[in-house]
Protein backbone atom coordinates (compact mmCIF):
# COMPACT_ATOMS: atom_id res chain seq x y z
CA UNK A 1 0.00 0.00 0.00
CA UNK A 2 1.12 3.44 -0.63
CA UNK A 3 1.02 6.54 0.88
CA UNK A 4 -1.51 7.63 -1.70
CA UNK A 5 -3.87 5.00 -0.72
CA UNK A 6 -3.47 5.03 3.17
CA UNK A 7 -4.65 8.76 2.47
CA UNK A 8 -7.69 7.55 0.33
CA UNK A 9 -8.92 4.91 2.88
CA UNK A 10 -8.35 7.70 5.96
CA UNK A 11 -10.60 10.21 4.15
CA UNK A 12 -13.13 7.62 2.89
CA UNK A 13 -13.22 6.45 6.70
CA UNK A 14 -13.28 10.17 8.19
CA UNK A 15 -15.90 10.86 5.18
CA UNK A 16 -17.95 7.91 6.45
CA UNK A 17 -17.66 8.82 10.13
CA UNK A 18 -19.30 12.03 8.80
CA UNK A 19 -21.92 10.65 6.72
CA UNK A 20 -22.91 8.54 10.03
CA UNK A 21 -22.58 11.65 12.20
CA UNK A 22 -24.77 13.74 9.92
CA UNK A 23 -27.37 11.07 9.86
CA UNK A 24 -27.44 10.71 13.33
CA UNK A 25 -28.24 14.78 13.62
CA UNK A 26 -30.58 14.88 10.29
CA UNK A 27 -32.89 11.49 12.57
CA UNK A 28 -32.81 14.17 16.35
CA UNK A 29 -33.54 16.84 14.02
CA UNK A 30 -36.22 15.22 11.94
CA UNK A 31 -37.28 14.26 16.12
CA UNK A 32 -37.97 17.59 16.86
CA UNK A 33 -39.65 18.76 14.25
CA UNK A 34 -42.14 16.03 14.05
CA UNK A 35 -42.67 17.08 18.21
CA UNK A 36 -42.53 20.81 16.83
CA UNK A 37 -45.04 20.10 14.19
CA UNK A 38 -47.53 17.76 16.79
CA UNK A 39 -47.04 21.33 19.54
CA UNK A 40 -48.53 23.77 16.48
CA UNK A 41 -50.91 21.55 15.66
CA UNK A 42 -52.26 21.09 19.29
CA UNK A 43 -51.89 24.71 19.45
CA UNK A 44 -53.94 25.80 16.28
CA UNK A 45 -56.43 23.40 17.77
CA UNK A 46 -56.12 25.14 21.05
CA UNK A 47 -56.56 28.09 19.29
CA UNK A 48 -59.48 27.27 17.40
CA UNK A 49 -61.20 26.25 20.69
CA UNK A 50 -60.32 29.20 22.36
CA UNK A 51 -61.59 31.27 19.72
CA UNK A 52 -64.93 29.31 19.67
CA UNK A 53 -65.44 29.99 23.46
CA UNK A 54 -64.62 33.92 22.93
CA UNK A 55 -67.39 34.29 20.64
CA UNK A 56 -69.83 32.65 22.68
CA UNK A 57 -68.88 34.69 25.46
CA UNK A 58 -68.92 37.31 23.72
CA UNK A 59 -72.70 36.61 22.43
CA UNK A 60 -73.61 36.11 26.45
CA UNK A 61 -72.10 39.34 27.40
CA UNK A 62 -73.94 40.99 24.86
CA UNK A 63 -77.28 39.50 25.86
CA UNK A 64 -76.59 40.51 29.28
CA UNK A 65 -75.49 43.80 28.93
CA UNK A 66 -78.71 43.67 26.45
CA UNK A 67 -81.11 42.91 29.24
CA UNK A 68 -78.70 45.01 32.00
CA UNK A 69 -79.76 48.20 30.14
CA UNK A 70 -83.58 46.95 30.14
CA UNK A 71 -83.23 46.11 33.59
CA UNK A 72 -81.78 50.02 34.04
CA UNK A 73 -84.42 51.15 31.82
CA UNK A 74 -87.09 50.33 33.42
CA UNK A 75 -85.42 50.70 37.41
CA UNK A 76 -85.49 54.42 36.29
CA UNK A 77 -88.80 54.87 34.76
CA UNK A 78 -89.73 53.82 38.08
CA UNK A 79 -87.17 55.73 40.22
CA UNK A 80 -89.26 58.59 37.86
CA UNK A 81 -92.15 57.48 38.87
CA UNK A 82 -91.80 57.69 42.77
CA UNK A 83 -90.00 61.20 42.23
CA UNK A 84 -93.42 62.94 43.13
CA UNK A 85 -93.71 60.48 46.21
CA UNK A 86 -90.38 61.95 47.70
CA UNK A 87 -91.39 65.09 46.74
CA UNK A 88 -94.49 65.20 48.66
CA UNK A 89 -93.04 63.62 51.64
CA UNK A 90 -90.28 66.46 51.37
CA UNK A 91 -92.82 69.11 51.41
CA UNK A 92 -95.08 67.33 54.45
CA UNK A 93 -91.65 67.60 56.41
CA UNK A 94 -91.52 71.25 55.61
CA UNK A 95 -94.76 71.43 56.82
CA UNK A 96 -94.89 69.77 60.12
CA UNK A 97 -91.37 71.72 60.77
CA UNK A 98 -93.43 75.10 60.25
CA UNK A 99 -96.12 73.83 62.47
CA UNK A 100 -93.86 72.59 65.22
CA UNK A 101 -92.83 75.78 65.10
CA UNK A 102 -95.75 77.42 64.98
CA UNK A 103 -96.69 75.53 68.11
CA UNK A 104 -93.81 76.40 70.18
CA UNK A 105 -94.50 79.66 69.43
CA UNK A 106 -98.28 79.67 70.18
CA UNK A 107 -97.50 77.62 73.63
CA UNK A 108 -95.00 80.52 74.30
CA UNK A 109 -98.00 82.94 73.26
CA UNK A 110 -100.29 81.05 75.90
CA UNK A 111 -97.96 80.78 78.59
CA UNK A 112 -97.23 84.27 78.63
CA UNK A 113 -101.20 85.22 78.55
CA UNK A 114 -101.52 82.47 81.51
CA UNK A 115 -99.20 84.40 83.33
CA UNK A 116 -100.74 87.95 82.51
CA UNK A 117 -104.18 86.17 83.56
CA UNK A 118 -102.45 84.68 86.73
CA UNK A 119 -101.13 88.13 87.50
CA UNK A 120 -104.62 90.03 86.77
CA UNK A 121 -106.32 87.22 89.09
CA UNK A 122 -104.16 88.01 92.44
CA UNK A 123 -104.61 91.47 91.75
CA UNK A 124 -108.18 91.18 91.50
CA UNK A 125 -108.68 89.37 94.42
CA UNK A 126 -105.73 92.02 95.96
CA UNK A 127 -108.41 94.79 94.95
CA UNK A 128 -111.62 93.17 95.82
CA UNK A 129 -110.29 92.83 99.43
CA UNK A 130 -109.37 96.17 99.29
CA UNK A 131 -112.57 97.37 98.36
CA UNK A 132 -114.47 95.40 100.81
CA UNK A 133 -111.84 96.27 103.16
CA UNK A 134 -112.32 100.68 102.79
CA UNK A 135 -116.17 100.25 101.93
CA UNK A 136 -118.30 102.28 104.44
CA UNK A 137 -120.16 99.45 106.06
CA UNK A 138 -123.71 99.99 106.22
CA UNK A 139 -124.84 100.49 109.94
CA UNK A 140 -127.13 97.16 111.49
CA UNK A 141 -129.88 98.93 112.03
CA UNK A 142 -130.40 99.76 108.97
CA UNK A 143 -130.09 96.33 107.50
CA UNK A 144 -132.69 95.26 110.11
CA UNK A 145 -135.06 97.38 109.53
CA UNK A 146 -135.08 96.30 105.80
CA UNK A 147 -135.50 92.99 106.37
Amino acid sequence: MTGGEVAAIIAAVAFAVLVVFIVLVLMKIGKTVERVTTTVDEANKTIEVVTKDVDILSRQVEGLLVKSNVLLDDVNKKVATIDPLFEAVAELSESVSELNYSSKNLLGKVGAVGKTTAKAGVVSKVGGAAFRAFRPKKSSKVSETTK
